[in-house]
């Protein structure tokens, strides 16, 4: 089989053979097809799309690229995954709040994607955090914790990695079918009982109209359910960032201050017990959603979903008093700046990937595939919709004239 054949077809809306699909896969897990036939491919999927036959192939095709885990435990192995938004900060504080609650979540997780953050790069800024660990060192901190955040390993679905890293890159991420294949093919590599999906639609969104991220919610259940997974779905508004930092250690420490009960938003905690509860009920650790809530609210606000993620932090190589000095362990950008409004009023409507490509523009994220990011760059204190004008955020740059490209960005994203 020829690359550029499988290329042309797919250009020409034809369906491809489960053969074809299997072929291009081992071509991207050993690089025998180029960068630059991957990227055509992905573009001719974005426009022309893949039947559900197709996509339910390209997915197994990506999971068996690589070691599939299986586990052996007290427990449900249980997951969690979001299509991405602006101040998405949830899996680090719902994992361990899982954990606290009896599950086991082996959660592997991605770097940045177009405009929004990834959780891989979140864990990266904490000094010493190992996001990529072996195999039996993962294994031993989802035993022993309850639960482990990493990256995919060189094992783990390693086409869909590579394939990953070029869309984010090529302008192809927003593909109902890429997306269904790149995530069930990492979730049903870590072996799961159990997943839900956060489907986000909005302004920050990979899918901005709630329909859309209805069909990609369906298309997810769908091949989730013939791959033998119990799987649920949930919608979730991305019209405005979901927390009020965004900037990958800003929303590690974003995420310290709620597990601690610091600060706690309301939108964000009812998120982490929606898709939570969904969990334990799939994992039967709960009987109803709401004895399921329940139980996670009084896992996070006495201190136990604290504790695994103090001791997750720990046993993957970073400091065991990282919830009692976060600053000691994350890095502090040069400038920090406050945007007060100009306006008075009513904050109506914020432009949600804007601020999420300021974040890229700081340096938070990446233009390249091979692009390095600094961890310290973002906003915090971002004003949300319904509240009164004052301060719009905090802006934390490396240099005087990013801050003001990024307060610039900031003002416009705002209408009052």
């Amino acid at each position: 089989m020829l690359p550029q054949e499988i290329i042309r077809r797919k250009r020409e809306k034809q369906s491809l053979t489960q053969e074809e699909i299997a072929f291009f896969v081992a071509g991207l897990s050993d690089s025998t097809i180029s960068e630059g036939q991957v990227a055509a491919f992905a573009m001719a999927v974005f426009f022309n799309g893949l039947n559900a036959t197709e996509c339910a192939d390209l997915t197994r095709a990506m999971t068996h690229s690589g070691k599939v885990l299986k586990w052996d435990l007290n427990g449900p192995v249980l997951d969690k995954h979001s299509t991405g938004g602006v101040g998405d900060t949830v899996s680090l504080m719902l994992a361990p709040a899982l954990a606290a609650c009896g599950a086991y979540v082996p959660m592997i997780s991605g770097r940045g994607l177009g405009a929004t953050g990834g959780t891989l790069d979140k864990l990266d800024s904490i000094s010493g955090y190992i996001s990529q660990p072996n195999e039996e060192l993962f294994r031993k901190t989802v035993a022993n914790i309850g639960c482990a955040i990493i990256g995919q390993t060189a094992d783990i679905a390693p086409a869909d990695k590579r394939f990953y890293a070029i869309r984010d890159v090529t302008a192809t991420v927003e593909s109902i079918p890429l997306i269904t294949a790149s995530i069930l093919s990492k979730k049903l590599a870590a072996g799961l009982d159990g997943l839900v999906m956060d489907v986000k639609f909005g302004h920050g969104a990979f899918m901005e109209s709630k329909a859309e991220a209805a069909k990609l919610a369906a298309s997810l259940q769908a091949v989730g359910v013939e791959a033998g997974l119990k799987m649920a779905c949930v919608l979730s508004d991305m019209n405005q960032p979901l927390g009020s930092s965004a900037g990958n250690a800003l929303e590690v420490q974003y995420a310290i201050d709620y597990l601690t009960g610091a600060k706690i938003e309301p939108r964000m905690h009812n998120l982490v017990l929606d898709l939570g509860a969904e969990l334990l009920v799939i994992g039967k650790l709960a009987d109803t959603l709401d004895d399921a809530r329940l139980k996670l609210d009084k896992a996070i606000r006495s201190g136990a979903a604290a504790e695994r993620f103090a001791k997750m932090v720990a046993a993957l190589g970073g400091a065991s008093d990282v919830l009692e000095h976060p600053k000691k362990y994350l890095p502090q950008a040069a400038i920090q700046r406050k945007v007060l409004s100009q306006h008075t009023g009513i904050v109506q409507s914020i432009a949600t990937r804007n601020i999420g490509i300021a974040v890229i523009g700081l340096g938070g994220g990446r233009i390249r595939a091979v692009d390095q990011i600094d961890p310290s760059v973002g906003f915090s204190n971002l004003a949300e919709i319904g509240t009164e004008v004052g301060l719009l955020g905090i802006i934390y740059a490396r240099t005087e004239a990013e801050a003001d490209k990024a307060e610039a960005v900031l003002r416009a994203s705002y209408k009052f």
